[in-house]
């Protein structure tokens, strides 16, 4: 559910309103980006924005297609450079990843099986993991009997499941994810939306995007970007 005691504070330089939670004290700031900026050929899409992601925060990046919403998050997660401002990220734990990303387009080989999809991402980031345990990771995303299937043959929302299943294979300290939700059926939304809960409540961030509202049980920080002309 979205916190109803948030303060709303409108940023007029950056075109941005954000819902401000009051963190506890022992949270710590684990992204920081300071006065970013980004211009698409001849239109501001944002400018002087600056936010942070905590540990324990939940955040639910909003605004109309063409606000400027997946260029944001790229030059958070470092795939763009902004034309102004910086990013830097605080490795709170030299034993997990500052950061997993999982974009709208599902970074799936369409030829190969959920299970070597998994084990090629796996072995990429250096993670040791047995067959065994991709089938078991599968049966929790509700993908029994299709671990052999080439992706390819696989509906939207199954191939949804296998990308988002990348999450459980590595310990982070963020998640990022644009549009987890897309061709998720109610069952998969609420699925997802539990592993959420769960990963912000044992001290992970999460900033997502989404086009419907969060069904968290958790207090949600919104981030709405405006359009620009």
């Amino acid at each position: 559910m979205n916190s109803e005691t948030h303060l709303a504070e409108e940023l007029p330089a950056n075109q941005a309103t954000i819902d401000i939670n009051t963190l506890p004290q022992n949270n710590r700031v684990l992204l920081s980006a300071q006065g970013i900026s980004c211009q698409k050929q001849d239109r501001i899409l944002f400018e002087d924005i600056s936010l942070t992601v905590a540990s324990g925060e939940l955040i639910h990046l909003q605004g109309t297609n063409g606000a400027g919403k997946t260029s944001l998050i790229r030059i958070l997660v470092g795939l763009s450079t902004p034309d102004t401002g910086s990013v830097s990220l605080t490795n709170s734990s030299l034993d997990n990843y500052p950061l997993i990303y999982l974009g709208h387009k599902l970074g799936l080989n369409r030829h190969l099986s959920s299970v070597e999809n998994l084990q090629f991402w796996a072995n990429m980031h250096g993670v040791s993991i047995s067959t065994d345990e991709l089938y078991a990771l599968l049966a929790r995303f509700n993908l029994v009997g299709l671990e052999d299937v080439p992706s390819g043959e696989l509906s939207a929302g199954q191939q949804r499941r296998v990308s988002l299943a990348r999450t459980q294979l590595l310990p982070a300290n963020i998640w990022i994810l644009d549009e987890p939700y897309t061709s998720l059926d109610t069952q998969g939304v609420s699925f997802i939306q539990n592993l959420i809960d769960e990963f912000v409540e044992g001290g992970g961030a999460v900033l997502m995007t989404s086009h419907q509202s969060l069904q968290s049980r958790l207090p949600v920080k919104n981030i709405t970007l405006e359009y620009r002309l």
